[in-house]
């Protein structure tokens, strides 16, 4: 498929008939020797694959109790059939996730299970030659592990955990993806997903105060490694180069302004999002978040706040405190010492959305919503965020809080259908480590069922406007949505609609504002 094709969008979204490999051979880039090594992992394939990787699974198996169960507990019922995306895109059959698991599940059986070591075919058990390692390495890296196939099965399994452990197997025997593995690598060495090193950051950061004083006239600060600050802000690298990224970490600043409460930007930890996550290799991404927690210790801060990000989020929701002690989860020296640092008053970490919606409950932010009304908004609820975290003190607050925000921003906003939204959202299609230009056919395909809610909300409601918390899934939107015949701008931060509507106080009043 052409990058400026145009993918019609069906009236009705139905299960295509079945293309058989029809997106065989459509893997990503390898990683290099180089990039491979930099993460300890062999730089080429080992001699003994086979076994190497037998040997990982067999660990992972053990390690990871989840893998197992689920492993076990599938008994092919479909009921997960026409729940991925990649698989209502493609129509290929090895993008259900069924299928996809079984990759896994028959060299599982294969050499764990007594049915697979004696009677193989009997149980579909395989083992683990080229063929199947080429299908892993083109399907797992066809998996944005937005965890969708588990909210409908009725044994709650997760494909996006088989995926996981799939490239994590992969990764060990020295076949690795390029784009995530290469961007763990900056991350280590400098910081960020980008490389950038900290004068270029400061530069940025310098721009775009005077972008905003030139615009407002209010001098509004976005400082950088400022020690005894009340706030940590650790926000995906896309806010500091693009749009609309960037609109919305002049957004985050305008809001910290507002508030009167000190924050700062950190060089050493100038990254949110950990792709550990998406490779399953919990100690990559405990490399990165422990650069986040020596950044919180060396500048004494008391709270730590993640930007817009999905997985930088899930990642901090449900791994920081294992990986960092961030929320009471360490015993070693520098947890408890973050630990005795950081204010039990407030939720270790927060989201970016918490700390606004928090000033809007308290009146501590004033919006012309007029500003807004060239828009009509809806919402795209990101996966990590929908199905792997929470936001705030109440049940699914991850879904309430970001509309409301949205709310109190702009006064005309209609969701997307029932079906496709919270719980049950249809993933970008960029997710995963999948937002790479190797894999912009899978991309563009994979996005069809969200494009598609999209639409309907479009023509129903007049919506012009997609906001999202997510740098992948904004990423992603800009790429795809020309597509299917949107508007590329279209796509905005939820702190950009914020950033415009905000009623700026000037310095002088800001100083007399209550800290949060």
């Amino acid at each position: 498929m052409s990058e400026n094709s145009i993918e019609k969008l069906p009236t009705y979204l139905e299960i295509p008939a079945i293309k058989k490999d029809s997106m065989s051979g459509n893997g990503p880039f390898k990683a290099s020797a180089e990039v491979q090594s930099e993460l300890g992992f062999p730089g080429e394939k080992v001699e003994n694959w086979q076994q190497v990787a037998i040997d990982k699974m067999a660990e992972t198996k053990s390690k990871y109790r989840s893998v197992q169960v689920f492993l076990d507990a599938c008994v092919k019922c479909g009921a997960c059939t026409d729940k991925c995306h990649y698989y209502l895109g493609t129509a290929d059959p090895k993008n259900m996730p069924v299928a996809r698991q079984d990759l896994f599940r028959s060299v599982y059986r294969r050499h764990f299970t007594f049915a697979g070591k004696y009677f193989p075919k009997l149980v579909g058990a395989k083992e683990l030659d080229e063929a199947m390692l080429d299908d892993w390495y083109n399907y797992f890296h066809q998996c944005s592990q937005c965890r969708r196939c588990a909210v409908f099965c009725p044994y709650g399994i997760d494909t996006a955990e088989i995926s996981m452990a799939a490239r994590e197997v992969m990764n060990v025997i020295g076949v690795g993806q390029k784009y995530p593995n290469q961007i763990l690598g900056k991350i280590n060495k400098i910081g960020n997903n980008l490389g950038m090193p900290e004068p270029a950051l400061r530069d940025t950061l310098e721009d775009l105060e005077e972008e905003i004083k030139e615009e407002t006239g209010v001098t509004v600060k976005l400082p950088l490694d400022i020690k005894d600050s009340e706030v940590l802000m650790v926000t995906p690298s896309a806010d500091f180069f693009a749009e609309p990224h960037i609109d919305g970490l002049i957004g985050y600043a305008k809001v910290f302004h507002q508030s009167g409460v000190s924050w700062t930007l950190s060089s050493y930890a100038s990254e949110a999002a950990n792709f550990g996550m998406f490779i399953g290799n919990y100690d990559v991404m405990k490399q990165g978040a422990l650069r986040i927690r020596k950044a919180a210790i060396d500048l004494n801060v008391k709270r730590v706040i993640v930007g817009e990000c999905g997985h930088a989020w899930r990642v901090a929701y449900s791994f920081w405190n294992t990986l960092t002690g961030l929320g009471r989860g360490g015993n070693d020296e520098y947890s408890l010492k973050l630990q005795q640092q950081l204010d039990s008053n407030y939720p270790q970490p927060q989201h970016i959305i918490e700390f606004t919606y928090d000033l809007i409950q308290q009146d501590k932010l004033l919006f012309d919503k007029s500003k807004n009304d060239h828009r009509v908004v809806t919402f795209h609820d990101s996966c990590n965020v929908a199905r792997g975290s929470n936001m705030g003190d109440i049940e699914n607050g991850q879904f309430i809080l970001p509309r409301e925000v949205i709310k109190a921003a702009c006064n005309n906003f209609a969701d997307m259908p029932k079906g496709t939204i919270k719980a049950s959202t249809f993933c970008c299609g960029g997710g995963g480590g999948l937002l790479t230009d190797d894999l912009i056919e899978l991309r563009i395909k994979g996005a069809k069922p969200r494009m598609h809610a999209l639409k309907q909300t479009e023509e129903r409601n007049g919506v012009n406007t997609l906001a999202a918390i997510c740098a992948i899934c904004k990423s992603q939107f800009s790429k795809v949505l020309p597509n299917y015949e949107f508007d590329p701008y279209m796509i905005v931060s939820v702190h950009q609609l914020v950033s415009d509507a905000i009623i700026l106080s000037d310095d002088s009043e800001n100083s007399n504002n209550q800290a949060l």
